[in-house]
């Protein structure tokens, strides 16, 4: 396990609306919570082996607009609405490299920049949100020319505990990425396949994942509290049979451990 600087990102709705957290401070005023910490995350798309990163969460509430941040990926809330939710989104994907074994012999891939949009909408819950059921849809394509791929993502959480002062989701999901997407971090050349000693592969488009995960948070006072996540994603369809999968693991795991201030 390695230490690398760049954050990566997590689900977009592990954290409880910032509002519910803190009550309803002026609507001029920036308003939220940052939260820094650390976890882990796989080397790379398809690695069993994981590294420690930063971990970093925030939410943000400025003049009607909610910006939310999970490490390298952020997006807007432009609807000013406490169950609709839409706006852009913007990310990154790590890059792979140094990786060990046959994958250590493949081509380089550098970090990817994936801009896009969401949706969403919140059913039920009481006036804290508890009990409510959140569904997202969100789709990001690469805009940095790495991989050139399409990825749409499908998500719910529900919203087991929601407190003032805590909170405790769990969320599920699924993936589907294009060819473009699945050749870059999963195919493998002729040429690639002679220089690794890995079998030919092109994998097309389909299904990337399914995953679910656990977030909980508790604030001790007005500003300071602890929020962690604890998640994994396992591959499936064509990039769960790339020889790279089968030299890492289909489990890709994330999770970190943070100290939160809200504000």
């Amino acid at each position: 396990m390695r230490f690398i600087l760049p954050f990566v990102g997590i689900g977009m709705t592990c954290l409880p609306s910032i509002v519910v957290a803190q009550g309803a401070p002026p609507s001029d005023a920036p308003h939220g919570q940052v939260a820094l910490g650390a976890g882990v995350a796989p080397e790379y798309d398809g690695a069993s082996d994981v590294r420690l990163i930063p971990f970093v969460l925030a939410d943000v509430r400025w003049q009607g607009i909610s910006f939310e941040f999970r490490g390298l990926r952020g997006r807007a809330d432009l609807a000013s609405d406490p169950r609709f939710a839409i706006g852009p989104v913007i990310g990154a994907r790590l890059i792979r490299s140094d990786a060990d074994g046959p994958v250590g012999l493949l081509p380089e891939i550098d970090t990817a920049i994936e801009a896009g949009a969401f949706i969403g909408y919140r059913f039920g819950g009481d006036r804290f949100g508890q009990g409510s059921l959140q569904l997202d849809i969100t789709a990001v394509h690469d805009v940095s020319r790495t991989h050139n791929g399409l990825l749409a993502t499908a998500s719910a959480s529900y919203a087991a505990v929601r407190k003032p002062d805590t909170f405790v989701t769990v969320d599920v999901q699924t993936t589907w990425a294009n060819a473009d997407y699945s050749r870059t971090y999963f195919g493998i050349s002729a040429a690639d396949a002679v220089r690794s000693g890995l079998t030919p592969y092109r994998p097309g488009a389909g299904m990337r994942d399914v995953g679910a995960g656990l977030s909980a948070g508790h604030y001790f006072n007005r500003h300071l509290g602890v929020i962690a996540r604890a998640g994994a994603t396992y591959l499936i369809g064509d990039v769960a049979d790339s020889p790279v999968t089968d030299q890492g693991g289909r489990w890709q795991p994330l999770g970190g451990v943070t100290l939160s201030y809200r504000f």
